[in-house]
């Protein structure tokens, strides 16, 4: 038995503009197939047939599938599949009807031209005649396209052959029907093929073939109108070929092969590809946003007269195709570059509005699922806060580092705005709010998340800072104003911006300005130190002792003009009090000790000195008014003539310095010498002063408590 030619029906076609190579689908081999069956000895055995059609079907399958791998193979399983039950179902019904296999029944001539001549009712095979000039084979119009021509004719045999069917023509010869309706399997399977090929041309290609894809949708819309039922069990003929479902397939594969060929030439590295993986994924999104254009602009007015969901069906089946690419790049993302390129193109590239260039073309986000799943997606989130939070703390390294080469280099000292500045606090303002902003682009939650890996990475780094700084040689006046300015505006700006999250930071911050301005306090203490050994000498009496001490505190004090004010203002207090502090502290721990005139002359030479040191601080901006009467007050006890008074001086004393203990009561009147029974009745008389003066003292108000007194001075005062 001669088996049909058969092509590769499911073979690519080339757009009719372009060369193509010949491709030949199987031809309607009717009339011949039967004169040749008629011919067959009536003894020979159905088996050889049988054998012969399954291999005819198993090398047309084979063939179809080599050439078509991309193709839906379904299409081919399902149509040898119902052809094998329509066989199996036409030999059962010929070996109910009992006739030995001989000449076939009659056909009516076929008006299609198929390139195979015309054959008689006859068991004698005839010649071929020319065909018609002006016919073509089903096979040929599926190769130009002329989808509807093909479909017309292909429709006409199948309603012909299910005719003959259903007159039982094929009793005597089964094999005859089953090859008839493989050729139309074929046949079918061509033009569902032709379809894929359209679909895939229309975007691979530069232009649109309008005429194409109008033919694809009317010979859909035909197909879907002659089977628009299933037939019985078993019967392949006049079943629904799903040619819209092929068409959703095509667009879907098509899809695929457009996001899958971007970028493939890129490979992104494990560490250093985020450049690399940047690229690939704008070239992604240029594919996908000149593909959907074109769908929208050119493609879509080619099926405007069908009811083919074009926008919808290209616009799923990219979002498919690019939730599969970005899956695959996930799987291979390293590094927190790579990671954060991939969630922000998700999130801010692919998610823009702008994203296809016009707002009627934006992408909807209700209908479609969501780019990454949230699973991956939280984990790609995860391993991008993991990474973080390794590259947050190396950089916070990194500033370290910086400072300590500038300590190192001795750089030029800057002044901003009437301030020492250290770029310390432009540095980690610009860290933390760079990984904050680009985390916040793509989700809150990963911004608040971002925000409290800085936060913990600044906590930790501010203890590390201050002790390497306290521990080098840079420590100065300049250096500390400048870190105390860099704590405070940290302090003040991260927690106005982020008053909950950064809550944890002020502690740290508040810390180490407190030591900054300590070392700057003990700075200024250490240089005064010893002008105050000679205080209250038999020199002091007649030398100006006092101008170096107070040129010091000039000198300290334009450094402090260049602090923050707030800290400026309480480290000025704080010098003052050391001051005036000191001061009674040398007067109160004599190493001479005056009486008569000296002691007159020392009290007057106090009264001086506590001017001199009043008028000083106030120029200086000093609020801290409290501390002027301290010294006024010793001196006033000291020289006062008439005894009776001394009494009210230690009252007044007492009232304004709350926290004088009666060690200080003691040295006082051991320096005045008024005798035992009048020192016993002052210290009687400010005893109860004292212990209500105990009760109401300010914390924030410290001197005396500060100055030690020897403790001999009780023995001394009992002894005189």
């Amino acid at each position: 038995m001669p088996l049909p030619q058969t092509g590769a029906p499911g073979s690519e076609l080339k757009s009719p503009r372009e060369p193509r190579k010949s491709q030949t689908l199987p031809a309607i081999t009717w009339k011949s197939n039967s004169m040749k069956e008629q011919s067959t000895n009536h003894g020979d055995s159905m088996k050889p047939s049988l054998g012969m059609l399954k291999r005819t079907l198993f090398r047309t399958s084979l063939q179809a599938s080599t050439h078509k791998a991309k193709e839906d193979p379904g299409l081919f399983r399902r149509s040898s599949h119902f052809l094998f039950r329509s066989l199996r179902r036409a030999l059962d019904e010929g070996r109910t009807a009992g006739h030995p296999q001989g000449t076939a029944v009659p056909e009516k001539p076929s008006k299609v031209t198929d390139g195979v001549s015309r054959q008689a009712a006859t068991g004698t095979e005839a010649e071929d005649p020319e065909p018609q000039a002006e016919s073509k084979s089903v096979a040929d119009l599926i190769t130009e396209r002329q989808l509807v021509k093909a479909f017309e004719q292909l429709r006409y045999l199948e309603t012909q052959l299910v005719a003959d069917k259903t007159s039982r023509t094929f009793t005597q010869d089964p094999t005859a029907y089953a090859r008839r309706a493989m050729d139309l399997c074929l046949h079918y399977d061509g033009m569902a093929a032709e379809i894929g090929a359209i679909v895939r041309e229309a975007l691979s290609s530069e232009g649109v073939d309008r005429d194409a894809l109008a033919e694809l949708a009317q010979v859909v819309h035909l197909e879907e109108e002659a089977h628009h039922t299933s037939q019985a069990e078993g019967d392949f003929l006049s079943t629904p070929r799903h040619w819209r479902q092929h068409w959703e397939n095509a667009v879907r594969l098509s899809a695929q092969e457009r996001v899958q060929q971007a970028g493939a030439k890129i490979i992104p590295g494990a560490a250093e590809g985020a450049s690399d993986l940047a690229q690939l994924l704008a070239e992604l999104g240029g594919v996908v946003r000149q593909d959907l254009q074109k769908v929208r602009l050119e493609m879509q007015p080619a099926y405007e007269a069908t009811d083919f969901p074009v926008w919808e069906t290209y616009l799923r089946a990219f979002h498919s195709a690019v939730a599969q690419r970005l899956q695959e790049l996930a799987r291979d993302a390293r590094g927190c570059e790579q990671l954060y390129v991939l969630l922000d193109w998700a999130a801010n590239v692919y998610g823009s509005p702008d994203f296809l260039g016009a707002p009627d073309l934006a992408l909807p986000t209700e209908p479609l699922p969501p780019l990454l799943e949230p699973a991956l997606w939280a984990r790609l989130e995860s391993d991008y806060t993991r990474f973080l939070e390794t590259k947050i703390t190396s950089c916070f390294d990194s500033i370290l580092q910086l400072e300590q080469n500038r300590w190192e280099a001795g750089e030029d000292r800057e002044v901003l705005q009437g301030l020492y500045h250290a770029p310390l606090s432009i540095d980690v303002h610009m860290l933390v709010a760079e990984h904050v902003k680009a985390a916040g682009a793509i989700s809150a939650e990963l911004e608040a998340t971002t925000l409290q890996i800085c936060a913990r990475a600044l906590c930790l780094f501010v203890p590390r800072f201050e002790k390497a700084f306290l521990a080098s040689k840079a420590v100065s006046e300049w250096y500390l104003g400048a870190y105390i300015n860099a704590c405070v505006e940290l302090r003040t700006s991260l927690l106005a911006r982020f008053p909950e999250t950064i809550k944890e930071l002020e502690k740290p911050l508040v810390a180490a300005t407190n030591n900054f301005q300590k070392h700057l306090l003990q700075i200024v203490q250490q240089d005064m130190q010893p002008l105050f050994k000679v205080l209250y000498t038999k020199s002091w009496l007649t030398q100006d002792t006092l101008r170096p001490l107070m040129d010091k505190v000039v000198d300290f004090a334009h450094h402090l003009e260049h602090v923050t004010p707030p800290l400026a203002q309480e480290t000025l207090q704080e010098v003052h009090r050391f001051v005036v502090r000191e001061y009674l502290g040398q007067v109160l721990r004599p190493h001479e000790r005056f009486s008569g005139l000296d002691r007159v002359n020392g009290s007057h030479k106090m009264n001086l000195d506590a001017q001199a040191i009043s008028n000083t601080f106030q120029g200086l901006g000093s609020e801290a008014k409290w501390l002027d009467q301290a010294i006024l007050s010793v001196a006033e006890i000291l020289g006062e003539t008439y005894k009776d008074d001394i009494r009210r001086h230690l009252e007044t004393l007492i009232r304004s310095y709350p926290d004088i203990r009666r060690d200080h009561i003691l040295a006082i009147l051991a320096l005045r010498r008024l005798g035992r029974r009048r020192n016993q009745n002052l210290l009687q008389h400010t005893q109860d002063l004292l212990r209500a003066a105990h009760e109401i003292r300010s914390s924030h108000r410290v001197l005396f408590e500060e100055i030690e007194v020897p403790t001999s001075v009780d023995v001394l005062i009992t002894c005189i």
